[in-house]
C-alpha cells in the first residue's frame, strides 16, 4: 500500500534543497581555497615545528626549536629590523606622495591623460626589469646617477652606491617608492573621483578654504581608498623580493636582506627548510596582526564619526 506524501514532508524537502543549493554552488570555490590557501598554510606551520633534512624530507616534530634558533640569531633580528624600516618607509612615503599626485591628477589641466598614462608605466613594467635598470643607474663607473650629480656639481667623486648598506639600503627604498607610487596613486585617484563636486562647492559657499576642504571633505571620504591601498601596499612591500634580490642580493653580509630574501637563502642555499618555514609563519602572523589592527582602528574611527 503506497503512502501519500504529506505537505509537511514536501515543505521540509524544499527547504532542505534551498539550504543546500548555496553550498553546492560555493563548493568549487571552497575546494580551491582549501587546496591553494589553507593547506599550504597548514603545511608551512607543521614544517616550522619539524626537523627537516637537507633534502627536504620532514622528520619528527621538534617543537619551537626552529623559532628559538631564529630569535637567537643576530642576523634574523637585523633582517627583521631592515624589513620593518623598509616597509614603513616605502609605504609611508609613497602614500604621502601618491596622495599629492592623485590630488594633482584629479584637476583639469592640458595633457592630463598623457600624464596618467605615463604614471602607470613603472607599475606595468616587470619589477625585475625596473630593478635591473636602477642597478645600472647606481653603477660606480657608468651609472647615470653619478653622472647627473657630477654635472649638477653636487658630488665631485663617484659614489659606490651599492658597496655598503648605508647607501644601498636607502637606494633600494627609493626604488621601492618609485615602483609603488603608481598603484597607490590610482587607488586614491579612484577615491577622489567618487567624491561629488557639490560638497566642495557647498564648502566654498560657506567660506571654507583649500586646506579646510581637504581635511574636512577629502581625507574623511578617502578613508576606504586609504585602507585598501595601505593594507595591500603593506603586504606587497613587506614581501618584496625582486627589488632587493636584483640590486644587492642582501649584500654586504645580509646588511640589506629583507625577511623574504633571507628566507630564500635559508631554504634554497643553506637548506634549512624548518627555519625558513618558521620565518614564513612569523611573517604571516605579523601581516595578519597588522591587517586586523588597522581595519579595527579604521572601523572604530568610522563608528565614532557616525
Amino acid at each position: 500500500m503506497n503512502q501519500k506524501t504529506t505537505p509537511s514532508s514536501g515543505f521540509s524537502k524544499r527547504r532542505f534543497i534551498k539550504s543546500v543549493t548555496p553550498i553546492i554552488w560555493l563548493l568549487p570555490s571552497l575546494i580551491l581555497i582549501t587546496v591553494i590557501v589553507i593547506f599550504p598554510i597548514y603545511e608551512m606551520f607543521v614544517t616550522s615545528i619539524s626537523e627537516v633534512s637537507r633534502s627536504g624530507i620532514r622528520k619528527e616534530l621538534n617543537g619551537l626549536k626552529n623559532y628559538i634558533n631564529l630569535l637567537n640569531s643576530d642576523t634574523f633580528l637585523l633582517v627583521l629590523k631592515n624589513t620593518l624600516i623598509w616597509t614603513i618607509a616605502v609605504v609611508g612615503i609613497s602614500t604621502i606622495l601618491s596622495l599629492a599626485i592623485a590630488v594633482l591628477l584629479n584637476q583639469d589641466f592640458p595633457g592630463r591623460k598623457l600624464v596618467r598614462a605615463a604614471l602607470i608605466i613603472p607599475w606595468a613594467v616587470s619589477l625585475i626589469i625596473t630593478a635591473a635598470i636602477w642597478k645600472y643607474m647606481f653603477d660606480f663607473n657608468y651609472g647615470t646617477l653619478n653622472l647627473i650629480l657630477s654635472k649638477l656639481g653636487i658630488i665631485k667623486d663617484n659614489i659606490y652606491w651599492l658597496a655598503n648598506a648605508s647607501t644601498s639600503f636607502p637606494a633600494m627604498i627609493g626604488v621601492g617608492i618609485f615602483v609603488t607610487i603608481p598603484f597607490t596613486t590610482f587607488v586614491m585617484l579612484s577615491g577622489l573621483q567618487s567624491i561629488s563636486n557639490d560638497l566642495y562647492e557647498a564648502a566654498s559657499v560657506d567660506g571654507a578654504g583649500t586646506w579646510r576642504r581637504f581635511f574636512s571633505i577629502t581625507l574623511p571620504l578617502l578613508k576606504p581608498s586609504l585602507m585598501v591601498s595601505t593594507v595591500l601596499n603593506t603586504i606587497y612591500v613587506f614581501n618584496s623580493f625582486p627589488i632587493v634580490w636584483t640590486i644587492t642580493r642582501g649584500d654586504p653580509v645580509n646588511q640589506t636582506d629583507l625577511v623574504v630574501t633571507y628566507l630564500y637563502k635559508l631554504a634554497f642555499e643553506s637548506k634549512k627548510m624548518g627555519e625558513a618555514a618558521a620565518i614564513s609563519t612569523i611573517s604571516f602572523c605579523i601581516l595578519l596582526l597588522f591587517a586586523i589592527v588597522y581595519v579595527s582602528l579604521l572601523m572604530r574611527g568610522e563608528k565614532s564619526d557616525a
